[in-house]
């Protein structure tokens, strides 16, 4: 009996566990998932719960409810994965061999790497949305906030999401105008970036819009330390942006035991080929999902469209065939932007967002780089295709690789302003 062991139960290993148990008979194949508990959270929720959009109930459900049937799921921490003897090695001693391994355990928040961000403030006057309950503590801070400085701050690129700081400025924006105290509050958007966003065009697009909204922009921010008796953030260049609520990212982090394990980068993050997901150190074990180090968005799109061609090329491999199929670092990502509107944004490794029609050219029914009614729903229907095709690892009618098709090159059109609406 062979043994297929996956890391992790969240959306990359889910998906993977679902589409190769079908894939591979249970008479030849074990196939083993570890997680640490039984909690599965739709992430993507995190945003919302701050502006009572979702309550925590709608975004978590159980784990085992979406293992298919054939498939070992095993709770426990990961100790280490020992590459030269197959094995990993939980917290606990117990002890799980592999002839495949497939590392799925994401990126994590990790306030604790920032002088002075888990001091006397946390919770209190500063908060995050990229975790759970860290965003069940932001949802009751915002309800009394009615007033003063609110500072969204990004420590270090990258970070799962990267467009969710951006979504929770305009967010923020748009809720505090519905309560009519926006005038009372000077927002305050902190990036360690040279402009909004990493992609060219679409910084020019998003950065516009946190102009149009009244943003103070702060660039080039790298983030030294949280002064809690100043309320500040500090920079290295020693300077300090003041606060009465700090809606932070903090630096994101792979798991601990990928450094352990020898596996990692300075961040954790697991060493592939960032076309096949295998990692550069050993055939036998691979990285999906914000595991991984590719240079692509740690993104749900970026784990659904890379499980797709992993599923094919570890198929492959283990019958003995060349890998043939490449990912091309495919993300599409909704903007949220307020008022009941969003952005849609495609592009992978080669090619940055550009204005256009998504999926079908013409017809779309989705605009790119362009608010619209159409993209916010998008963006909430979006959970009920989680839990009900993606994560069972059902087909999407999207492409894996991105398409040009519908797409308007900077060449034949100048991009769009924050200002153009449908």
């Amino acid at each position: 009996m062979r043994r297929l062991l996956v890391l992790g139960g969240g959306t990359a290993g889910t998906m993977i566990v679902n589409k190769l148990r079908r894939k591979l008979p249970s008479s030849e194949w074990d196939i083993t998932v570890v997680d640490r508990d039984d909690e599965h959270r739709y992430q993507p929720g995190y945003l919302f719960l701050p502006f009572g959009t979702y309550t925590p109930e709608q975004i978590v459900r159980k784990r085992h409810a979406f293992i298919p049937d054939g498939v070992d799921l095993v709770f426990g921490e990961v100790d280490r994965v020992d590459a030269d003897t197959r094995t990993v090695r939980l917290e606990d001693g117990r002890s799980l061999d592999y002839d495949y391994l497939v590392i799925a355990t994401g990126t994590t928040p990790r306030p604790d790497q920032t002088p002075g961000m888990l001091g006397e403030q946390w919770r209190k006057s500063v908060f995050d949305f990229y975790s759970f309950e860290g965003s069940k503590a932001l949802a009751a801070a915002m309800r009394s906030f009615d007033h003063g400085r609110l500072v969204v701050h990004i420590t270090e690129m990258p970070i799962k999401c990267p467009v969710a700081p951006l979504e929770f400025a305009f967010l923020a924006d748009s809720w505090l105008r519905e309560r009519g105290v926006r005038d009372r509050v000077e927002l305050v958007y902190v990036t360690p970036l040279s402009e909004a966003f990493t992609q060219p065009i679409a910084a020019q697009h998003l950065g516009a819009m946190l102009d149009q909204r009244k943003f103070l922009v702060e660039p080039d921010f790298m983030i030294e330390r949280v002064d809690n008796e100043k309320k500040a953030i500090v920079s290295y260049d020693e300077r300090e942006i003041p606060f009465d609520l700090l809606v932070t990212i903090p630096l994101n982090m792979g798991a601990d035991f990928v450094a352990r394990s020898g596996l990692g980068d300075e961040l954790n993050y697991v060493q592939v080929d960032k076309h096949t997901l295998q990692s550069t150190k050993h055939r036998e074990i691979f990285a999906v999902g914000d595991a991984s180090n590719i240079p692509a968005s740690k993104a749900g799109s970026v784990a659904h469209f890379s499980v797709e061609i992993f599923v094919d090329n570890v198929l492959d491999l283990i019958r003995g065939r060349p890998m043939t199929r490449s990912f091309d670092g495919h993300a599409n990502c909704f903007v949220e932007s307020g008022n009941g509107k969003g952005l849609l944004i495609d592009f992978n490794y080669d090619t940055q967002p550009l204005p256009g029609r998504y999926p079908l050219p013409v017809v779309g029914p989705m605009s790119l780089l362009k608010e619209t009614r159409a993209n916010h729903l998008g963006k909430l229907g979006f959970r009920w295709i989680y839990w009900n095709v993606l994560l069972p690892g059902r087909p999407l009618p999207l492409p894996a690789l991105m398409s040009m098709a519908g797409k308007v090159s900077p060449a034949d059109q100048p991009p769009a302003t924050a200002t153009d609406k449908e």
